[in-house]
């Protein structure tokens, strides 16, 4: 559901915001070498959710990072390990909170966006809202990062389900139950991929607003790289395709080990027919052997399917296990009985 959702009464106050919910807001926002931007950016995100606390997670900054973001009132942690994977991985181990907003500290995300994907979150009892980048700025969003994202987002929607539209947004908003049943296994900007995959596979409630975005301020510098991060969230891909659908990976690997195998045999075939005769016997062995490794690899999608299911149903569990943001304030009034 891609919504695009008006912020001029978001932050009025009244009965829907989550503090008057009795729901704590925690903005994560992790930063790595951001002394120009996280000023503004603990700034906007304060004043568009007063009520919530404001994390910054410093990634080894050679600036002063640490120094402007305690300025502007964050609490400022650091993580060693280098990665925005790393980092988001010890965020949702640390933080405790009900709704947690993820944004990059670029200062490229719309704060104002922040309270009406809570809203929105907690009153439909989502799991995930996505912030979906909107710019005519070319500079903000250049034409390959835009291409790149496009094809990387089909590929997890022909795979996963069609259901976001941004995979690679930093700015999104999660229910408790997401962050704590999130395995959080990438290391860099391939993370934004695995929370798509992981809301997708479990199939969990998500949706969508569109969110201005922006040129970073003068001075700052982007740490994306577009080739070298592309092909990593690529891997990540396909990497996730083999875990979570082993079947239909392993079924194709095989399927072409399979095409291969009768490919090389069919000349050693007709040479037989027409003189009754195997001249070419290490090409029939090799293509024999293509062949048993398709069967090989059909059966390995069957084992590892069942596996996989396993694995999907205890993640299944553990999401289950933590209530969704706002359940006991929605069960106080009992049931819809539809009367």
């Amino acid at each position: 559901m891609l919504q695009h959702t008006p912020h001029d009464d978001a932050t009025d106050g009244g009965h829907g915001t989550p503090a008057a919910a009795g729901l704590s807001v925690a903005v994560l926002v992790p930063c790595y070498n951001e002394e120009i931007a996280i000023p503004k950016v603990v700034a906007d995100f304060r004043a568009a959710l007063p009520e919530a606390t404001i994390y910054v997670y410093d990634n080894n900054s050679r600036d002063g990072t640490v120094a402007a973001a305690r300025a502007a009132g964050a609490i400022v942690r650091t993580e060693m390990l280098q990665g925005k994977g790393n980092v988001v991985r010890r965020m949702f181990a640390d933080i405790e909170a009900d709704i947690y907003v993820l944004v990059d500290g670029d200062d490229t995300y719309e704060a104002g966006a922040a309270p009406a994907m809570v809203r929105q979150l907690v009153d439909q009892q989502l799991d995930m809202v996505n912030g979906a980048r909107v710019t005519e700025i070319e500079a903000a969003y250049r034409r390959g990062h835009k291409f790149g994202n496009a094809m990387l987002t089909g590929i997890v929607a022909w795979i996963f389900g069609n259901r976001v539209s941004d995979m690679l947004s930093g700015y999104r908003v999660f229910s408790r139950r997401f962050v704590k049943s999130f395995p959080a296994l990438a290391a860099g900007f391939e993370t934004e991929t695995e929370f798509t995959v992981h809301a997708l596979e479990l199939k969990m409630p998500v949706g969508e607003v569109r969110t201005s975005y922006k040129d970073r301020p003068a001075g700052s510098t982007s740490k994306l790289r577009t080739y070298s991060d592309g092909f990593r969230i690529l891997r990540t891909i396909l990497v996730l395709v083999k875990e979570e659908r082993p079947l239909q990976f392993f079924s194709l690997a095989g399927g072409m080990l399979m095409l291969a195998g009768l490919a090389i045999f069919f000349p050693v075939l007709v040479e037989y027919l027409r003189t009754g005769l195997v001249p070419r016997l290490p090409t029939a062995i090799l293509s024999t052997g293509l062949v048993l490794l398709s069967f090989l690899a059909f059966a390995c999608g069957l084992i590892l399917d069942t596996v996989t299911r396993g694995r999907k149903e205890a993640k299944r569990i553990a999401y289950l296990s933590v209530p969704a943001p706002g359940a006991s304030r929605m069960g106080a009034k009992g049931p819809d009985t539809g009367r």
